[in-house]
């Protein structure tokens, strides 16, 4: 029997993971990345410390995933984020699981994971070629469609089967422009509408860019629908204020729950102080007051907030910086408390697709085989990762549903 002939298009997470596993099963691969390098997108990622999955079960994985999550469920069972870990440290990455089961490599260095799965690669005896895929070559035969090749700008070359692993339109310097999109419709398959999500988010404040840089840790943040007091998502965690609005893993997460076509009419609440319920933060903010009769306003609040906030807090609160605390009323400290307990933001829109750290929408998941990501029309194609209408939220979800996706189509392909 003849050795199978594997083409993977695309030298990320997905890629070297499926390149190198197929290899492993005894498959004669070829990976083709168009960058000089392999892992360009993921040598960036978590500010390059490289959050590789999140330390928990399937089942708490599938929760995380809202985008499609019953298609992932084979795929994540068949290699779990534990089977992850173990991949990294056999590979010579110890990793470290930190605050909501976030698993890094201890040496915070993405470039670390990058290494060791392109070692993987050459290990497992991949073939890599770094230039680009311009089309896939099929063929059909008794009624059905096969993959039967790649064709680069060098020429055109025999493959029993593809698969597609080159990501989504997130970060497209590192060479994320859409190409697996392309493929699959060209080949008549559906790919949904695709948009940005885990994407930062603008907003109509002006005290967002006056508190440009400002981090804020241990926040709650409730969104609302204007005019309504129904939560459409609610976290607690880290969030950043910028020029143009907010960002930060709070944020991020958010966006993947925010409808599109009404960003523009949402509301973001945050509890500054989650800690405290309003009798508790006023029994705080008496005993500071208390504590400096005789100082302005503006001199005590520092205790409460951060710097940056304090001029914002100042004016939501109506509180004349120069007040003494002494003369602080009990309505004016009520306002004070719901500028502490309900900060409010007002969307306008979501950053552009290239700022968005995944891409949501994709190939349809009715077009793919949930146990072996192959196509259900073209014989012999595979996709996994981004390019996949699947997405979670930030965490480490994301790259686990790449090494997931394309452990399951190296194996399915690999086989005689």
């Amino acid at each position: 029997m003849s050795t199978i002939r594997i083409a993977v298009i695309g030298g990320g997470a997905a890629g070297m993971t499926a390149a190198s596993e197929a290899a492993f099963w005894g498959a004669d691969v070829t990976l083709y990345e168009k960058n000089p390098k392999l892992g360009k997108k993921l040598a960036i990622t978590g500010k390059g410390r490289c959050n590789i999955t999140n330390d928990c079960t399937p089942d708490d994985f599938i929760k995380s995933v809202p985008t499609n999550p019953r298609f992932l469920f084979g795929a994540i069972n068949g290699f779990p984020p534990e089977e992850t870990k173990n991949m990294f440290e056999y590979l010579g990455v110890p990793v470290k699981t930190e605050r909501g089961s976030r698993v890094f490599p201890v040496s915070d260095n993405a470039h670390d994971v990058v290494s060791a799965l392109e070692r993987r690669c050459r290990d497992a005896g991949v073939t890599i070629r770094h230039e680009a895929v311009t089309e896939l070559v099929t063929s059909e035969d008794d009624g059905s469609i096969r993959v039967t090749g790649v064709k680069t700008n060098t020429g055109t070359y025999a493959f029993d089967r593809v698969i597609v692993c080159t990501g989504g339109l997130s970060y497209p310097g590192t060479g994320s422009t859409g190409d697996g999109y392309r493929f699959a419709r060209k080949l008549g398959l559906e790919v949904t509408p695709l948009h940005p999500s885990l994407v930062p988010i603008l907003c109509r404040d002006a005290c967002c860019a006056e508190m440009m840089g400002l981090s804020l840790k241990n926040t709650r943040l409730t969104v609302t629908l204007e005019g309504s007091t129904k939560p459409v998502y609610e976290d607690f965690g880290e969030m950043l204020f910028t020029h143009f609005g907010v960002s930060g893993p709070m944020i991020l997460s958010a966006s993947a729950h925010l409808d599109r076509t009404k960003i523009d009419h949402y509301v973001l609440h945050l509890d500054l102080k989650p800690a405290l319920d309003e009798k508790a933060l006023d029994a705080r903010i008496l005993r500071d007051f208390s504590a400096a009769i005789n100082k302005n306003f503006s001199n005590v609040i520092g205790s409460l907030v951060p710097a940056k906030m304090i001029p914002v807090i100042t004016r939501m609160s109506g509180i004349s910086p120069d007040e003494k605390c002494n003369s602080i009323t009990k309505e004016k400290r009520k306002a004070l408390i719901s500028a502490l307990k309900n900060f409010e933001l007002h969307t306008k829109g979501f950053r552009p697709i290239d700022e968005a750290i995944i891409t949501s929408g994709g190939v349809s998941v009715k077009e793919l085989s949930p146990k072996t990501m192959e196509s259900k029309k073209i014989r012999g194609l595979y996709f996994a990762g981004e390019v996949i209408d699947v997405d979670a939220y930030t965490g480490g979800f994301n790259l686990q549903i790449a090494f997931s996706t394309a452990m399951a189509a190296a194996h399915a392909a690999a086989e005689a």
